[in-house]
């Protein structure tokens, strides 16, 4: 690994994205949860009537619309997860010496993020795959995607749910400042659906899987087309309970099921709304005026993608009005909450039609409390 010195150029120079083939609707994803419910109220009417056991509540299309914005979600594996009997992807388990699921989700993205940097993987200095979920504890994904795509140097997992991109940019950007990498590869592949407890009407719709990456590197040396400079980074976390994901390895040592709906994702939606929202707020304002930009002067808030009322409510008290889908792009309503790449496919779809000169803001912010940003200026 060849050795740098400390830089205060550091650069996002190329984005990739890899969206899975399977596509997930809403409409579906009723029908499926509502046949489970009638069925198991059906079966258990009595102890129902009785109050010993509660109703499996059905859910409706048009009210998730409403509700959140998301209208699909593509998700890697869609066989199990629409039978009543199952509710969940049918994924094939694969051998220590096969490359793994997440594994593959992560190079798909990451390869289109080196092309559009120019680099290939002799370029690349480290890799750090950060998300909601790693399928493992160890050997680190980084290091097994770090191995396919022939990059010496080191790599590392993180998780920080939805703002693990961020975090994990905000690592890369160090170590670019202080020299211990020349190119940083930040890779969020996103697997969701395994997590998803499709049979919870709070809770069945909101995610999907996808996965993106981004080059960081030095500013010296890029020559990706579509370049932006890193004007600063800020983080912030405020431990909470309301949102919650509780499987784990201590799992096998409980007494309890290591796969029951505790285990899975679930969250006090109405309460993450009331207090995430003016966190948000309140910090990218003071982020933006940390590095010396007026909030109007901001060409583009790439968001985290929850829940449309969320980014809604955030825009209109930085701007005083509901921001446009040119000036704060909507992506949930196609890929519904994809954890922390929310912001990234954001970014990914919207970043080429910028101009010289133009700043930008990538933000994500969620479970722990988390919240991630980056300022960013077009060359």
């Amino acid at each position: 690994m060849p050795t740098y010195r400390p830089t205060e150029e550091v650069v996002i120079s190329g984005a990739g994205l890899w969206t899975p083939e399977h596509v997930l609707t809403n409409e579906e994803l009723v029908e499926v949860l509502n046949r489970y419910a009638n069925d198991y109220n059906q079966q258990h009417q009595a102890e129902i009537d009785a109050g010993e056991l509660a109703p499996v509540a059905t859910s409706d299309a048009a009210f998730i619309e409403k509700a959140s914005g998301i209208r699909q979600r593509f998700v890697f594996e869609k066989d199990g997860i629409l039978e009543p009997d199952r509710m969940r992807p049918r994924l094939a388990e694969r051998g220590d010496d096969e490359l793994s699921h997440q594994a593959e989700m992560a190079l798909h993205a990451a390869r289109k993020a080196m092309a559009a940097a120019g680099r290939d993987g002799s370029q690349i200095d480290a890799v750090i795959v950060s998300c909601a979920y790693t399928a493992r504890a160890y050997p680190a994904i980084a290091i097994e995607v770090q191995n396919a795509l022939g990059i010496e140097g080191f790599g590392f997992d993180m998780l920080v749910a939805c703002s693990a991109a961020t975090f994990a940019l905000h690592r890369a950007n160090e170590m670019i400042r202080a020299g211990t990498a020349g190119a940083v590869l930040v890779i969020n592949p996103e697997l969701t659906s395994p997590q998803v407890n499709y049979r919870d009407r709070d809770s069945h719709f909101i995610f999907g899987d996808v996965a993106t990456a981004m080059v960081v590197e030095r500013g010296d040396q890029a020559e990706g087309e579509h370049v932006y400079d890193i004007l600063g980074t800020q983080a912030k976390t405020v431990f909470s309970n309301n949102i919650r994901s509780n499987f784990g390895y201590i799992s096998h040592a409980y007494e309890s099921d290591p796969f029951g709906p505790d285990k899975l994702f679930h969250q006090e939606g109405r309460k993450v709304f009331k207090e995430v929202c003016p966190m948000a707020a309140d910090h990218l304002e003071q982020q933006v005026a940390q590095v010396g930009v007026a909030v109007p002067d901001v060409k583009r808030w790439w968001l985290h993608q929850a829940n449309i009322n969320m980014n809604q409510l955030i825009t209109k008290r930085l701007l005083g009005e509901v921001a446009s889908n040119d000036v704060a792009p909507i992506v949930l309503d196609r890929y519904a909450n994809t954890a922390s790449a929310g912001s990234i496919i954001a970014f990914n779809l919207h970043h080429e039609d910028l101009r010289s000169g133009d700043v930008g803001v990538i933000c994500s912010f969620g479970a722990g409390y988390s919240i991630g940003s980056l300022v960013l200026k077009k060359r």
